[in-house]
C-alpha cells in the first residue's frame, strides 16, 4: 500500500468516525462549553477530544459501552491537564473588578473561575447533565468519595455568572480587511496578512503562507455561495450537499466587524431568498509588529459557535454542518 492509498484509507476512517460521532456532538460541545471560557476554547477542546478518542480505538479491543462517557472522560481530562499545565491565574478580584454582570448562558449555570478542574468537571457532569455519581467517578477516574467532595466544593463556590469581558478596539487592519474583502479585491486581503500567516477553517483544513490562502481559502470565504447555490433541491451539485444550500444566492459574502466575548469577529453575511444571514465566524490574530494578520480562524462548519455567538448578538444565521467532505478548494 502506497502512501496516497493509506492516506485516503486513514482518511475514509475518519470520516467515518465524525460521522457516528456526529449525533454525540452538540452533547459534547454543550459539555466543553461548561468547563472553558469562550466558545473558541470549547471548539477547540471538542475538535482535540474526536481527534484524542480516534486515536485511542486503534488500541482498543472493543468499542465504547458509553460513547458519550466515553467521549466526556476524553475531553476531562484533555482539559484537567490544559488547565493545570497554565500559569496561576489571578485572584477573582482582581479579574472581575469594574465589568457588568451578563444573564446565566446555561440553565445550570456558569463556574466561577477559582473552581478546581475537577470540581467543575464534576457539578457540570452532575448539575448540567444529570450524570450518575459512579459514571462520574468512572468518567474522571476517581471514587465515588472523591466526587461526593469535589461536588460539594465546587457547589459551595457556585454564586454569579460569567462577567463581560473589557471591550479589545477594533484594530484598523480589520476594517481595511473588511473594506479589501467587500470590494472583492483579493490580492489587497491577501496583502493584510504576514507572508506566514495560518488560515484554518476549523475541523476542515489548514493552510500556512499569504499565496496558499490567496488562491484556497480566502476565495472560498468570498465565492463559495456561489458553488452552495448549485445545488439541486434532493440532490447534489458538482459535490456540494444539498444541506449547504438553504436558499443561498449565488453572491459574494460580506463581511462586518462585531465585538462578542471581548474582542472584534468578522462575520460572514451570505444572501438568502429570504434575506442575510451570518453563515462564518472568523477570529484573527495580529502581528505586533507589522499589525497585519498572523493568524485566521473561519468558523464555518461549526454551528455552535455560530449559534452562540449570533444569538448574543441578536443576528440571524444558518449553520453548515460539522465537516466538510464535499466541499472542494476554489482556485
Amino acid at each position: 500500500m502506497n502512501d496516497d492509498t493509506s492516506r485516503r484509507a486513514v482518511q475514509a476512517v475518519w470520516q467515518d468516525f465524525r460521522a457516528d460521532a456526529e449525533t454525540l456532538r452538540p452533547t459534547l460541545y454543550r459539555f466543553c462549553r461548561h468547563l472553558t471560557r469562550t466558545p473558541w476554547d470549547a471548539e477547540d477542546l471538542v475538535q482535540e477530544t474526536l481527534l484524542r478518542a480516534f486515536a485511542s480505538l486503534a488500541t482498543a479491543q472493543d468499542s465504547p459501552r458509553n460513547p458519550r462517557a466515553w467521549l466526556f472522560r476524553v475531553a476531562s481530562n484533555l482539559w484537567i491537564d490544559r488547565v493545570r499545565r497554565r500559569e496561576p491565574q489571578p485572584a477573582p478580584d482582581e479579574t472581575r473588578a469594574g465589568a457588568p454582570s451578563r444573564a446565566v448562558r446555561e440553565a445550570a449555570g456558569t463556574l466561577l473561575s477559582q473552581l478546581s478542574p475537577q470540581e467543575r468537571a464534576a457539578v457540570v457532569l452532575k448539575e448540567a447533565f444529570d450524570v450518575s455519581l459512579d459514571e462520574i467517578a468512572e468518567i474522571l477516574s476517581t471514587s465515588i468519595g472523591a466526587v461526593k467532595a469535589a461536588l460539594h466544593r465546587g457547589r459551595g463556590k457556585l454564586a454569579e455568572p460569567d462577567v463581560e469581558a473589557a471591550r479589545t478596539p477594533t484594530p484598523a487592519v480589520l476594517d481595511a480587511f473588511c473594506g479589501a474583502f467587500n470590494a472583492g479585491d483579493l490580492d489587497r486581503v491577501a496583502a493584510l496578512l504576514v507572508e506566514s500567516a495560518t488560515v484554518e477553517v476549523v475541523g476542515a483544513s489548514v493552510v500556512q503562507g499569504r499565496a496558499k490562502a490567496r488562491t484556497t481559502v480566502l476565495p472560498g470565504m468570498l465565492l463559495g455561495s456561489a458553488r452552495m447555490a448549485t445545488v439541486e433541491d434532493g440532490g447534489r451539485a458538482d459535490g456540494i450537499h444539498p444541506r449547504l444550500a438553504q436558499g443561498v444566492l449565488p453572491r459574494p459574502a460580506r463581511l462586518e466587524v462585531r465585538h462578542c466575548h471581548g474582542e472584534p469577529l468578522l462575520l460572514s453575511w451570505y444572501q438568502h431568498r429570504d434575506g442575510e444571514a451570518v453563515r462564518a465566524v472568523t477570529r484573527v490574530e495580529i502581528d505586533e509588529e507589522t499589525s497585519h494578520i498572523s493568524r485566521i480562524w473561519n468558523y464555518f462548519f461549526t454551528p455552535e459557535v455560530i449559534a452562540e455567538v449570533c444569538s448574543e448578538l441578536e443576528l440571524p444565521h444558518r449553520t453548515n454542518g460539522w465537516s466538510s467532505p464535499c466541499v472542494k478548494p476554489l482556485s
